[in-house]
């Protein structure tokens, strides 16, 4: 997890914004979760590269639970919608 002296160094312009989060779901072949309120947040992360190493460091410790799944939200694209940025390397970081 970023610390406070992390993410204030990535306060500048260029910051994007990512939530990753996950949970067990209904159905391993659907993005329902089972129960809401039992969503773990992992956090929010200054850039793709940050939250793709939480995504990763979560998927792969529930390796074994079929049912549970994590995800990348981009949330600087929900916060500004019509700017442009270049794809990360590392590809879809959104299935486990």
């Amino acid at each position: 997890m970023m610390t406070r002296a992390d993410m204030e160094k990535n306060t500048d312009s260029s910051q994007l914004l990512h939530l990753v989060f996950g949970g067990d779901l209904e159905n391993v072949g659907d993005t329902r979760f089972a129960d809401l309120s039992a969503l773990d947040i992992v956090g929010i992360f200054p850039n793709y590269q940050s939250a793709y190493d939480a995504w990763k460091a979560k998927a792969q410790a529930t390796v074994d639970k079929a049912g549970t799944r994590y995800f990348i939200v981009h949330l600087h694209r929900l916060l500004d919608p019509g700017a442009t940025t270049q794809p990360a390397a590392g590809g879809d970081a959104g299935r486990n």
